[in-house]
């Protein structure tokens, strides 16, 4: 075959449906794709804790996996106690973004993440966290440094929060808004593409067989970085606008049709239940 490529795919509106399951031609799609010898990172914002779940139900225990947001990177090693060593943890230090979000907005909460544990919450989170998740007083939060902050309102919208961003001055750091009233801050300069390179040096993967596919806007540095870019026909419009191309979405098994396009992958022979 060809060479290995590099396949960059996000997890939440990429592989997992937003219901948390993956479909069959998306599963088949990601084992015939390993199997004809290409390099899968699954590269998320999830923690290490809400990773590890997912790799198990891929059958994916060898290679890298890109987690926070590409402050952590892992080396999945399946004779490892814990099934993988952490490559590398970029953290930062907390204290000036919670500066600038305390009473920014009227019912959002704030969590730092607890690296291999799960998150320090400055109150009970409106929705699921994964790992242990403990609420600390908001002293606390800044106590250490972290490799990803994270803010939440269950009643606000990405716009509220893209405008939030602009208007307290989180240009200044990276940070990234979700598809809903989700703000996830990181270490500067740290994004999924900057852990996906560090993998592919690691690999000796050529930078012109490099693929990324994802949903969101902490999906666009990567889109960027690959050679090939792919948005999911869900994404929004400045997803898009920086892909090079688009396909379906989740529930058009989008990442399925990327990943059967690579060299010696095809649509294989099983049937799929729908």
């Amino acid at each position: 075959m060809s060479a290995p490529h590099l396949v960059g795919l996000d997890i939440d509106g990429t592989i997992l449906t937003h219901d948390g399951t993956v479909r069959d031609p998306v599963r088949y799609a990601v084992a015939r794709a390993r199997e004809a010898g290409h390099h899968l990172v699954l590269a998320t914002g999830r923690g290490v804790v809400g990773t590890l779940p997912v790799l198990a139900d891929l059958g994916i225990d060898q290679g890298y996996a890109v987690c926070s947001n590409g402050a952590v990177t892992l080396a999945l090693d399946p004779g490892h106690p814990s099934g993988y060593e952490v490559l590398e943890a970029i953290t930062f230090d907390p204290a000036p973004a919670l500066g600038l979000l305390h009473d920014a907005w009227p019912d959002a909460v704030v969590a730092v993440e607890d690296l291999g544990v799960g998150f320090k919450v400055s109150a009970p989170f409106p929705i699921h966290l994964e790992g242990t998740v403990t609420v600390v007083p908001w002293a606390e939060l800044a106590a250490t440094p972290v490799t990803r902050l994270t803010f939440h309102s269950p009643t606000g919208t990405s716009e509220d929060f893209l405008a939030l961003a602009h208007r307290i001055g989180l240009h200044e750091m990276n940070y990234a808004v979700g598809y809903s009233a989700w703000l996830d801050i990181n270490p500067e300069g740290v994004t999924k593409a900057s852990a996906l390179e560090l993998v592919r040096r690691r690999l000796g993967v050529g930078p012109q067989h490099t693929v990324a596919v994802g949903d969101q806007r902490n999906d666009i540095d990567m889109l960027r970085w690959a050679a090939r870019g792919v948005a999911m026909g869900d994404a929004p419009e400045e997803v898009r606008a920086v892909a090079d191309e688009v396909t379906a979405d989740v529930l058009g098994d989008g990442a399925a049709r990327v990943l059967e396009s690579l060299p010696g992958v095809g649509r294989g022979d099983v049937a799929v239940a729908r």
